[in-house]
């Protein structure tokens, strides 16, 4: 049972000789900040990197041979590229793009680095190379493409067999986004919402991403991906399970039914905002009454058109970003 642990959770492999020196500082900084920003009262608000570690499971003491230290799960997560790559040397992450060179590609990043900076450069290759649909979840502009690239990113990283030589792969084509995942399969085939069984491949690592708000509950992923490519592409994803785990979200534009259906629910929020403005009202006033968080976006496609097809009249035309410019519907 001992060994069989052990060879599922590589994460909690020992490394005795390594020690604080070799983890980053700036990296905790990074995590401290987002864990507050999810939870003002967060318990790693007052604690040492060391405290957060041992914390978080991430320095153990083995109770069979008597070792003990910083874990592999901190070194991948909090290590710096040297450290990493000493104690993983076949450690890395492809992220490529093809678009026109379909035998090599258009753009590559070849991330060999901690699994927080991993996230982040997945999720920026991702933004660079596809396109942004708008949808509304409720009276909240939210981004799809994001959405499905966080929960891509996030499994593509804390659920790799580590122990494995295959590099883990995300591919952007015209069609679609395409991921390779080295495995230890539970089961073979297919994946969908209805058969998924929940099981983490990596616990203390994924704790970590959940903490800092880059994973949510386990069992998610498979759930959120395919909900929102349904949204995003009118396509359901394909998930296989085997020794590599292959997941595909397609690209392909939105069917006519949910065109009219994202028509339909912009048609309202701009009813909705014109109503608002019988009186004047500022940008913040009206992002607050329809529920829209981000300023730069609202301005540039609601604010801004309706301006300019006379429909909003500003207060202040000649100063049209002064701070106190309000809008009235005319």
């Amino acid at each position: 049972m001992y060994i069989r642990k052990r060879e599922i959770h590589i994460e909690d492999k020992i490394f005795p000789y390594a020690t604080m020196k070799n983890l980053r500082d700036d990296l905790f900084e990074k995590a401290v900040k987002w864990a507050i920003l999810r939870n003002s009262n967060h318990p790693w608000k007052n604690m040492s990197n060391e405290e957060i570690i041992k914390s978080s499971g991430l320095y153990r003491e083995d109770t069979i041979t008597k070792q003990k230290g910083i874990t592999l799960a901190a070194i991948l997560l909090f290590g710096t590229d040297e450290t990493i790559m000493s104690c993983l040397s076949n450690f890395k992450t492809d992220a490529i793009y093809r678009n026109e060179n379909m035998d090599r590609y258009d753009d590559r990043d070849v991330i060999i680095t901690n699994l927080i900076d991993s996230y982040e450069r997945l999720m920026q290759f991702i933004q660079k190379h596809t396109d942004d649909k708008f949808f509304l979840e409720g009276s909240h502009s939210v981004s799809i493409r994001d959405k499905i690239a966080r929960e891509l990113c996030s499994n593509l990283l804390i659920h790799r067999e580590f122990s494995s030589g295959i590099t883990s792969r995300i591919i952007i084509t015209k069609e679609s986004i395409y991921t390779e995942n080295p495995n230890m399969p539970r089961m073979r085939g297919f994946i969908t919402i209805n058969n998924c069984i929940p099981y983490s491949k990596n616990p203390k690592i994924a704790k970590i991403f959940r903490e800092i708000g880059f994973a949510d509950e386990l069992g998610s992923g498979v759930r959120n991906i395919t909900n929102y490519s349904e949204i995003y592409s009118g396509k359901q994803p394909v998930f296989e399970e085997g020794d590599i785990f292959k997941a595909t979200v397609l690209l392909k534009a939105q069917d006519k039914a949910q065109d009219k259906a994202q028509d339909k629910a912009q048609d309202e929020l701009i009813t909705k905002i014109i109503s608002f403005c019988k009186v004047e009202k500022n940008i913040f006033e009206i992002m607050e009454n329809v529920g829209y968080k981000n300023r730069t976006r609202f301005r540039r496609d609601y604010i801004k058109p309706l301006v300019e097809k006379g429909i909003l009249k500003m207060t202040i035309p000649d100063k049209p970003t002064s701070k106190n410019q309000k809008y009235i519907a005319k």
